[in-house]
């Protein structure tokens, strides 16, 4: 603070009223004595009267010394060419549409003596708390660049606006606008004659409210904002049969989807007990006779999403198509559309001794509970898919993985807690834990499921959401906020994907534009496009 600022202060935020009129009028004549001072009480009273939220205070022990009024408008109608008068009229007519889906900030001043207290920023501040509480598509504002007439013989009002951006210049308003993330949209001219310092010319400023849900009847169309995942840290365990195998699956969906999860996720190759069902002197027939299952195990897991009205993620399940024997994730979505992601990446141990081929084609995938990728286990090694799958749109991303060993696990583990930072999504990692003796190749196992988020301030310290124990058989529950993900790619102490050097880099598809099987509606394939 300078030696003119008040040091002994009481600073307190609300709403404007008519009683602050006198000390109001007083503080517009202050800041505007070039443009006629203070508007007349009677629109003062309108504003307040039609738009009582929009008109916000700082008082100082009880001193009016800093005010933002505001009103609410059309958003298509004031996003384009317009003057002051359109807004104010002779300032007697305040053209406050209430049904308006923007709001359009018609002043915002403070009581020079206060001007180091940074109360304009919290001005900006109530007025985006504002928007995102009144659901508004934006904020708009006409701003005046009371610099511009020092440059107007060397420079055009476009050539200022940029050099202020750069920095090179400095104006009070427009660069103080650019520091609140409001960006200039176009030029307004003749949008106040009066305003000799910028010449008649404002820059249409912008902030966008990267919450804004347009209102909507149609269910279908509507957006789950907090997301409810559940994660089965599965046991495996000697089965008698197919139909034991699968009651204990349903089990664990029906417990789920009585805790109301939008998601389940079962681990990699969890329908491996299966195996002992089958000959084990040769492995490379036994895997494949448990492909064998694929088809069943199929239909009833999306009989299951139907039935508890949950969407399963079937962590892995391998399967033949045609002379290819492919390790597959299925997504069985609670309106009984089908989609699966196959395993890319095949490891060593799955080539030798499975001779399981990899897949060829990427997608994301819409749900009722956001967008999602799935990649199988040694995928999330490979930093370039889960890149392209938060291209694609990506909110969470669901690893089922199988690990025997705990420096196994550890890449996963990590590799995943990558993938949420680098791609500002939710990672959720699921795996199996117990032994199968009688199995040959799936003998034990280490896993510790998780939920992992990008590291910052909406989120746990930690960047953990929930954590299972070790290898312990184990339900996971987590409630994923979809919002926050929108607000940290926008707002964020770092924001990775607004920051790629695009002109340096580029991550791209360059395989197989068609998937092994024709996807849903819902399943928007990875492609050199995207």
């Amino acid at each position: 603070m300078t030696s003119d600022t008040p040091s002994d202060v009481h600073l307190k935020l609300r709403n404007l009223t008519e009683a602050d009129y006198p000390q109001l009028a007083k503080l517009m004549e202050a800041v505007y004595p070039d443009l006629g001072g203070a508007w007349p009480e009677a629109s003062i009273r309108r504003l307040i009267k039609g738009f009582p939220e929009g008109q916000i205070a700082i008082e100082d022990y009880g001193n009016l010394v800093a005010a933002a009024l505001t009103i609410r408008c059309d958003y298509d109608r004031f996003s384009r060419q317009h003057t002051y008068e359109d807004l104010i009229g002779r300032r007697e007519q305040i053209k406050h549409d209430p049904d308006g889906d923007a709001m359009y900030g018609m002043d915002l001043f403070v009581d020079p003596e206060y001007r180091d207290l940074r109360l304009g920023r919290r001005l900006y501040d109530a007025r985006k708390d504002m928007c995102r509480d009144l659901n508004l598509r934006a904020i708009l504002a006409g701003g005046r660049i009371t610099s511009y007439h020092k440059f107007a013989d060397e420079m055009t009002p476009m050539q200022y606006i940029a050099a202020v951006d750069r920095k090179d210049a400095h104006d009070p308003i427009l660069s103080f606008q650019l520091a609140n993330d409001f960006e200039v949209k176009r030029l307004l001219k003749d949008y106040n004659p009066q305003d000799e310092k910028s010449q008649g010319y404002a820059t249409l400023l912008e902030w966008n409210n990267i919450l804004y849900e347009p209102e909507t009847s149609d269910l279908s169309q509507r957006r789950k904002a907090v997301v409810r995942i559940g994660i089965l840290q599965w046991q495996m365990r000697l089965t008698s049969s197919f139909d034991a195998w699968l009651s204990q699956v349903e089990y664990f969906v029906d417990t789920m989807a009585d805790y109301q999860a939008d998601f389940v996720l079962f681990p990699e190759f969890f329908n491996a007990p299966l195996m002992g069902l089958g000959d084990q002197t040769n492995q490379f027939e036994a895997i494949r006779f448990l492909s064998t299952f694929a088809t069943r195990s199929i239909e009833a897991l999306s009989e299951f999403a139907i039935t508890y009205n949950i969407n399963i993620i079937a962590g892995s399940i391998p399967v033949m198509e045609g002379d290819k024997l492919l390790n597959k994730a299925y997504l069985c979505r609670r309106d009984g559309t089908v989609d699966s992601q196959a395993k890319l990446h095949i490891t060593p141990h799955e080539r030798r001794d499975w001779v399981i081929d990899g897949g060829d084609s990427l997608q994301v995938f819409d749900t009722d509970a956001g967008r999602i990728g799935i990649l199988i286990c040694y995928d999330v090694e490979f930093p370039e898919l889960s890149r392209m799958l938060a291209k694609g749109g990506m909110d969470i991303l669901f690893v089922p993985f199988w690990t025997d060993t705990k420096n196994g696990f550890l890449r996963v583990q990590r590799c995943a807690q990558a993938r949420a930072i680098e791609n500002e999504c939710y990672v959720a990692i699921g795996g199996s834990v117990g032994n199968l003796p009688q199995v040959h190749n799936v003998d034990i196992q280490y896993a510790q499921s998780a939920v992992y988020s990008p590291s910052d301030f909406a989120f746990p310290h930690d960047a953990i959401m929930a954590e299972s124990t070790p290898n312990t058989e184990m339900a996971l529950v987590a409630d994923l906020d979809l919002d926050k993900l929108v607000q940290v790619r926008h707002e964020g102490s770092v924001t990775n994907a607004k920051d790629q050097r695009h002109d340096l880099y580029e991550v791209r598809w360059i395989g197989p534009k068609k998937t092994e099987a024709a996807p849903t509606d819902q399943a928007q394939q990875i492609s050199d496009k995207d």
